[in-house]
């Protein structure tokens, strides 16, 4: 099998498996519906386009950087008859960046690796108000690990300051500021026992008549990978070559 990364990072992010009119919450981590539809949206697909292919794919996610919940509060006029609507209670996930993964067919995951380098929707993070701050591009698919392994291996996608924070807070031996392992949620596979579930496996995006399924999750920790360097691709300037001469000043 063959398996697509991407990197979710932003300002604000928000994964609702879940809403109760006025009160629109976020799990801890990007759902598969969110992602999934994140992939369609940059394939172009339609609201009411055939889904099954998409959910087919394995789903994993890592939590690299948890970041902080954050509540705002949203109103709003109907767009008819201008009358005020309920106040509505809304929860973000705040700098925080997760890398996630799907696994199936390679013709399929090249494609939508295609269509993420050149989307014919803007990607979100879960609502349309959440852009990403950081390319969602983590290299063309890979076709010699499992889903577990790449979400495994991948570099530690955390922004530079947190990094910090947590070599800092390691050298004081705080240990729950510098936490030594991720955690790491995928799809169960048919003949294990989940640890939870979410109702986020869509069937149908169409606004008039959304769908979602069940599925399990599995859960673990994953020791904490060597940071991403992003001096890794210049290359070194050449000590011995003279240095130029000054510009003359201009009079």
């Amino acid at each position: 099998m063959t398996v697509l990364l991407l990197r979710l990072a932003g300002p604000l992010q928000s994964w609702g498996a879940s809403a109760r009119f006025a009160r629109r919450s976020t799990e801890n981590a990007p759902t598969k519906s969110g992602v999934l539809g994140l992939l369609a949206a940059a394939e172009g697909r339609p609201r009411h386009a055939d889904l099954s292919d998409l959910a087919a794919l394995r789903y994993g996610v890592r939590i690299d950087q948890s970041g902080s919940r954050l509540r705002d509060f949203h109103t709003a006029h109907h767009a008819d008859s201008g009358k005020a609507m309920p106040l509505s209670e809304r929860f973000y996930l705040s700098d925080a960046v997760f890398v996630a993964g799907v696994e199936g067919d390679s013709g399929l995951l090249h494609r939508l690796y295609e269509s993420v380098l050149a989307p014919q929707f803007l990607p979100y993070l879960g609502r349309r108000s959440c852009p990403p701050s950081r390319p969602l591009d983590m290299g063309p698919p890979q076709g010699n690990a499992s889903l577990e392994e790449a979400l495994r291996n991948a570099p530690w996608q955390a922004s530079p300051w947190y990094v910090r924070q947590t070599e800092r807070a390691a050298e004081r031996g705080d240990i729950e500021a510098a936490p030594d392992s991720l955690d790491l949620l995928v799809d169960c596979p048919p003949d294990e026992t989940p640890h939870l579930s979410l109702r986020d496996t869509p069937v149908s995006y169409d606004p008039r008549h959304r769908q979602y399924a069940l599925r399990g999750v599995l859960t673990s920790h994953v020791d904490t990978p060597p940071a991403h360097d992003p001096t890794t691709g210049l290359r070194r300037v050449d000590a011995t070559r003279p240095t130029p001469p000054p510009s003359p000043r201009t009079p």
